[in-house]
């Protein structure tokens, strides 16, 4: 039977999620499950996008298929290629945050990720006044000029990333990618063995996929002392003018963690946005709860400082970010489409303290605070936003 492997690969990856270290609840073991059934999803997509010839955009990931502490601000496309042909990529660009580029030499895999080797976000490109845009990627020798770019030996994949900062007023671009010399023209129709064959890719994807990002956090944050985020540093993987810091979290649920971050200078850095992860690796409920904030989005102090409250209780805060029931977890700070380099000066300050020492200890306190009913509004927002995004 053609989907045969499918079908063991499916089974093998519910034995990956029920063997996890960290599921100990019913609920670490069903976010685990809707996990699989996202990466199900995504797999069968993967493998059918597999046009390297007649390629197309898809979106990496996406609030019901999330993988690699996916960002709730970003929109994540790719598009395999090879690196001996020359494509086109045109479009249209949006009034986001930023919008960047990256050629990677594969995929992410359980012992290494793959190389960058290109990356830029579009102050590298000439647009017209009307917002059009049109890019070349091909070999050495295949032209020169703006808005050129060579794809080195290796070159499997293109990856495009546009980010907001400000959910309400920001609107996405549209872009979209060919081979040179294809257009008009057809692929040749798919036989049975073809088509088992993709089954069986999809199958390999779907295991790669759920080993590699669970052993990534091991690589990047479970070293780190808990209750703690490092430094700014530039993003693991050669993103281009994107710096982060991590960290993970263990917390009782009357402890609170106040994560203090100077609010970025637009001109610095027109995206600033801090996320919760779940243990498995992929961003909380973004879009029914609080469990993210952009600079836009957050309510600043009068000092310049922006002041999350990572916490199970509501402490009816503004800058709550929202555990929804995840005693453990992980945190991530970025900035993107920097002007500068950052220093540690510019990063996060972290201190857990108990839930009752709020009003006590958090500066501004009652500048934060916010009402049941504009809560609400708030969650609604985000909602409202989500669902735009996703017609964009």
């Amino acid at each position: 039977m053609a989907t045969q492997t499918f079908a063991q690969a499916i089974a093998e990856a519910e034995r990956i999620i029920r063997s996890a270290p960290h599921v100990q609840t019913d609920q670490d073991l069903a976010e685990g499950l809707d996990y699989l059934s996202g990466s199900i999803k995504a797999s069968l997509h993967l493998a059918w996008a597999y046009e390297r010839d007649f390629p197309y955009f898809v979106a990496s990931t996406g609030p019901y298929a999330k993988l690699g502490l996916d960002n709730p601000d970003t929109l994540y496309f790719h598009a395999y290629i090879r690196d001996d042909a020359e494509y086109v990529v045109s479009g249209r660009r949006g009034t986001t945050s930023d919008l960047s580029f990256q050629v990677l030499n594969g995929d992410y895999s359980p012992a290494r990720s793959p190389d960058s080797l290109a990356a830029f976000d579009d102050r590298d490109i000439e647009i017209a006044p009307d917002g059009t845009y049109e890019l070349r990627f091909g070999p050495a020798g295949s032209g020169g000029g703006p808005n050129r770019f060579t794809l080195g030996p290796g070159s499997a994949m293109l990856v495009v990333r546009e980010v907001f900062s400000d959910w309400e007023h920001e609107r996405p671009g549209e872009i979209r990618l060919h081979r040179a010399g294809t257009l008009g023209s057809a692929p040749p129709p798919r036989s049975p063995e073809a088509m088992a064959k993709r089954f069986d890719v999809a199958g390999r994807i779907l295991v790669a996929r759920l080993r590699t990002f669970l052993a990534f956090p091991e690589w990047h944050y479970l070293s780190l002392p808990v209750n703690t985020m490092t430094e700014p540093r530039p993003t693991p993987g050669g993103l281009a003018t994107q710096y982060s810091s991590v960290g993970h979290y263990d917390l009782d649920d009357d402890q609170v963690m106040v994560i203090t971050v100077p609010a970025a200078a637009r001109s610095d850095a027109p995206y600033q946005g801090f996320q919760l992860g779940s243990m498995w690796y992929v961003s909380l409920d973004y879009i029914n709860h609080q469990t993210s904030l952009t600079a836009d989005q957050a309510r600043i102090d009068p000092d310049g400082m922006i002041r999350y409250v990572v916490s199970e209780r509501d402490p009816g805060l503004a800058n709550w970010i929202e555990r929804t029931g995840h005693r453990r977890g992980y945190l991530q700070f970025r900035w993107q489409r920097l002007a500068r380099e950052l220093k540690p000066e510019d990063g996060p300050e972290v201190e857990v303290l108990p839930f009752d020492e709020l009003p006590r200890r958090l500066p501004h306190y009652e500048r934060q605070r916010v009402s049941p009913g504009e809560w609400a509004e708030r969650v609604a927002a985000r909602q409202i936003a989500v669902a735009r995004r996703m017609l964009g």
